[in-house]
């Protein structure tokens, strides 16, 4: 008698099963499905404890009992104490992404604005990521055109650089930058080091929220010289004072009982969720931005902004307070995690009256309309993909529409695009850039281009995504051109076994004018959509996007290209090195016809270094 092979645990008498097996320690637990997909990672300060409410048949939400009754495994991991399994938990689920998780989707970067530290006469600069290099930093903002239009203002108050160290070192006269009275020209000796670092010590007051000081020296300053009857320089100081009010008019709300702060607001409808965080720094509101993370239908406020704030900060530095519209699940547990990862205390308020709670109200107003606005474009974006299906004969609305183009000049500097679009609209961070790499393409074959493109794309789905599970394979592929080019794709497609997308092509039709796109498919006869169809309109426009950000990738690596010289092949030539050389020289073709004695004159570069730069060449030559 052969006896039949037990059935693998799953669910609710899996997780009975791993129980037997655990201890009271605190640490992450993952969840996975038969695939050995994530579903789930969560914390605990006792892991025992906390897995056994997963094994209890009832009392769970639908989105629990689902998750459990998908669980065909599980992994844990202890740590020293609960605010380690929080750490680990926020990091886990940003890399994981799983399932039935609260997600931050768009887990951005913000600017600051950044003093240099290291050089006589420091410059003021837009800095992003890392706050590695020496100086006085302050932010962050909500956005580059934040930083951008402060950093303008500045530039007119306090009159500091901008340009690079290199540029200043190589200046000889003051640039246009100090003829409109942008900058003092300190690279040209305009202003004395003791006069420039003055002014470098009023804009850090002035970004650090004492203005009013700032703002008394310059009036002070103005009514002197015009006692001396010095009107000109008069003149621009009150020019200066003027620009000083507008960066604090500009900025709006600026709270006289919040130093530093970031205020969090959730708004929460129709199983959606924004997330407003406004930055205070130094009694100024620095601006605001949104986040849409994925939620459940059965999911509560507290859990939600609990993993927002999680999530937010694994990568950021965490101001002083959190000033948040609900309170959290966690608090205690979630302050000791930022104030151990700041270095110094963090506190979360949840206000009830005054100052603070009218600014969470601000906040949860801005994440309201927001939210409604999202759920709107929403709306019109679903229908518009429910048209797309219909005009392209798709079996159902496409969640995912990747758009193709190719952007060069007589075919130099190749690059190949993909944006994606979806239901929430354009999917900015899943856009792709190619650098064409095919050596036996003839310039301008934008056949051979394309299907560069795409095989190098379906070569990567089927690596990293096989079993098309992941939601990263495309429900339709819009080609930008007409048969031939619907032919060469088709061709790929097929070898790689993929034939089941749809793909279309879209040609510009008759006199290349918009409004008169053809459609072509593989084996089908082309066609028009009539002019004022929304959903022709959509493909102008996905279309157009395309175009866009092609051209864009182009540009750029045409601008790249444009400033490459010789030097950069040089073994040893580093970034520093090059701009010495230039510098002393002139041009890279006068670096290359330099005597091995004239190479070892040249500051920053060795007598070493001198022969191999020397030898790179005479070699070449």
């Amino acid at each position: 008698m052969t006896e039949t092979p037990a059935q693998p645990l799953t669910g609710h008498a899996l997780i009975q099963d791993l129980l037997k097996s655990l201890d009271g320690s605190p640490g992450v637990y993952r969840m996975l499905d038969d695939q050995s997909r994530v579903l789930y990672v969560g914390k605990a300060r006792n892991l025992r404890a906390r897995v056994s409410n997963y094994a209890r048949p009832s009392g769970h939400s639908g989105r629990i009992a689902r998750m459990i009754s998908e669980t065909a495994s599980m992994m844990f991991l202890t740590t020293r104490t609960e605010t380690e399994a929080l750490l680990l938990e926020q990091n886990l689920i940003k890399q994981l992404k799983p399932r039935y998780n609260v997600l931050l989707r768009d887990d951005k970067s913000f600017p600051n604005i950044l003093i240099t530290g290291d050089h006589d006469f420091p410059q003021i600069t837009k800095h992003r990521g890392a706050r590695k290099d020496k100086g006085q930093y302050f932010g962050p903002f909500a956005s580059a055109g934040a930083v951008n239009r402060t950093l303008n203002q500045l530039q007119k108050v306090f009159l500091l650089r901008n340009c690079s160290d290199a540029m200043f070192s190589s200046r000889t006269r003051p640039c246009l930058l100090h003829q409109i009275k942008r900058c003092s020209a300190p690279c040209t000796g305009q202003i004395s080091k003791a006069d420039y670092a003055a002014t470098v010590a009023d804009a850090a007051k002035f970004l650090s929220g004492r203005s009013t000081a700032v703002q008394e020296t310059l009036a002070a300053q103005m009514q002197k010289a015009s006692d001396d009857m010095e009107f000109e320089r008069a003149a621009a100081l009150r020019d200066r004072i003027r620009a000083l009010t507008q960066v604090q008019t500009v900025q709006g709300i600026n709270p006289r009982g919040v130093a530093e702060a970031d205020v969090i607001a959730l708004h929460m409808e129709g199983g959606q969720a924004c997330v407003q965080v406004f930055f205070i720094r130094a009694h100024q509101n620095w601006g605001n931005a949104d986040f849409y993370p994925r939620i459940g239908a059965d999911i509560d406020a507290p859990e939600v902004l609990e993993a927002f704030v999680g999530q937010f900060y694994d990568t950021k530095e965490p101001p002083r307070q959190l000033i948040l519209s609900h309170p959290l699940d966690n608090p205690d547990l979630m302050q000791a995690a930022l104030s151990e990862k700041l270095g110094r205390k963090v506190e979360i308020l949840v206000p009830q009256r005054g100052e603070k709670a009218e600014l969470v109200e601000g906040a949860a107003r801005n994440a309201r309309e927001s939210l409604a606005r999202r759920m709107a474009e929403g709306a019109t974006q679903t229908k518009l993909l429910k048209g797309l299906a219909e005009a392209f004969d798709l079996p159902a609305p496409p969640q995912r529409v990747e758009v193709y183009d190719n952007s060069h000049i007589q075919g130099t500097d190749a690059v190949g695009a993909m944006i994606v679009a979806g239901p929430e609209g354009m999917l900015k961070g899943q856009y792709r850039k190619f650098n064409i790499r095919g050596d036996d393409l003839t310039p301008g074959d934008d056949f051979g281009m394309m299907k560069e493109v795409l095989q190098r794309r379906f070569k990567r789905l089927q690596k990293e995504d096989p079993d098309r599970t992941l939601g990263l394979w495309p429900d339709l592929l819009l080609i930008d051109g007409g048969a031939g080019q619907v032919s060469a794709v088709a061709q790929i497609m097929s070898e790689y076994g993929v034939q089941d997308i749809p793909m279309v092509g879209v040609a510009k039709g008759i006199d290349r004018d918009a409004g008169k796109e053809e459609f072509h498919r593989v084996g089908q006869r082309p066609f028009a959509l009539r002019h004022n169809d929304p959903v022709l309109y959509f493909v102008q426009r996905l279309r157009d996007e395309a175009h866009r950000f092609a051209i864009g990738t182009h540009r750029a690596k045409r601008a790249k290209s444009v400033g490459a010289t010789p030097l950069d092949e040089v073994p040893g030539v580093g970034a520093g090195r090059k701009r010495m050389l230039l510098a002393h020289f002139g041009s890279a073709k006068a670096v290359s016809r330099a005597g091995l004695e004239d190479l070892k004159a040249a500051p920053g570069i060795s007598s070493t270094m001198a022969e191999t730069i020397y030898a790179f060449f005479h070699e070449k030559g």
